[in-house]
């Protein structure tokens, strides 16, 4: 038995150019500085999301309290919005859900997110919820691979939807290369997927999924509750530790499938930044093609967290040309460092 994506759902709230949001904003946040510009220029972003523009309020000296406020106002309707839409997609109404997975790490609050979202979606009432909390821009896969244990065993459908708001955890002025990177990538979504069970017609099938974890880099990144939010720190010596395991890790999930690489027809790795990108490429002798739907995100929405993987898969299935049989892998990675990865057949 086996579980199968048969619809995507997005929302993404008001968007800005990141030349935009540079000139006006954090050319002075960041003091002028000409290598804040320059990481700016070369992050791979033309254009972000958030539920908080900084060129319409600056939170970056607000209180953790303020933020939390600020998810619990904007993070329930876009994540409605989403699951809406990709309920729809998949043909199915609310009353059809048996389970509702939440995977968030930029807000807090209880009743949790979950909580709202199936009292506004109107979920029955012996609807199931899971949230996935805090676990960083890999949180995608882990919380794919619970949704589809409870397809499985069940056989009803599932959503799972990844929310998260990065707007509002700008921080105060700093020189640190690490906020200065973090700032010039984040940004604001929502994504979803409706999980059904396997002889549900069309979609991706669910083949496998893999799990790595680096615990000698527990510090390359990282994700901290602070009095002004969440800090996130970020070393540059992230795709250099990818690049070490990723072959490995792919390898063996395809292997157990008699699959390589080479047989790969589509490819959605999450986009952490422009040099994570070209390690993969690198490390799997992959074609340039082979990202193309991975940049696409990053250029037109940036890096969303978790809800990113869902957002490149969604690009995937309308622009890749997939046929039935095509295998497919997504990719993420998070603290830990955690390499995650899915394996998929297009039906």
């Amino acid at each position: 038995m086996t579980a199968r994506i048969t619809g995507i759902g997005t929302a993404l709230p008001r968007a800005f150019e990141q030349r935009d949001v540079w000139d006006r904003y954090f050319r002075a946040h960041f003091g002028g500085s000409r290598a804040a510009e320059r990481i700016f220029r070369s992050a791979g972003v033309e254009r972000r999301h958030g539920a908080v523009s900084p060129l319409d309020e600056d939170l970056s000296g607000a209180s953790t309290g303020v933020r939390m406020r600020r998810y619990e106002q904007h993070a329930p309707a876009l994540g409605h919005a989403a699951v809406a839409a990709a309920v729809e997609d998949a043909g199915l109404t609310p009353a059809d859900v048996g389970q509702l997975t939440v995977a968030s790490c930029t807000g807090y609050t209880a009743p949790g997110l979950d909580v709202r979202l199936a009292a506004s979606l109107d979920l029955p009432a012996d609807a199931r919820r899971l949230l996935v909390g805090h676990t960083g821009c890999h949180a995608a896969l882990p919380a794919l691979a619970a949704t589809a244990d409870y397809v499985t065993a069940h056989q009803r459908p599932a959503v799972l939807l990844c929310v998260e708001l990065t707007s509002l955890h700008v921080q105060p002025p700093t020189r640190d290369v690490q906020q200065i990177v973090s700032h010039a990538l984040f940004s604001d979504a929502a994504a979803a997927i409706v999980l059904r069970p396997g002889d549900a017609p069309g979609g991706l099938e669910l083949l496998g999924t893999t799990t790595l974890t680096d615990s000698t880099t527990q510090d390359h990144m990282t994700w901290r509750i602070t009095d002004h939010g969440f800090r996130m720190e970020l070393s540059p010596h992230v795709p250099e530790v990818l690049g070490k395991h990723v072959r490995g890790a792919i390898e063996d999930l395809l292997g157990g499938h008699g699959l390589a690489p080479a047989d790969v027809r589509g490819w959605a790795v999450h986009p952490g930044g422009p040099r994570i990108l070209d390690t993969v490429a690198r490390e799997l002798d992959l074609p340039a093609t082979a990202m193309e739907h991975s940049r696409r995100v990053l250029r037109e929405h940036g890096n969303c967290s978790s809800a990113t993987v869902l957002l490149v898969l969604g690009d995937l299935l309308a622009r890749g040309g997939l046929r039935p049989g095509d295998p497919v892998v997504a990719m993420a990675f998070g603290p830990g460092l955690t390499l995650c990865a899915a394996l998929l057949r297009a039906t």
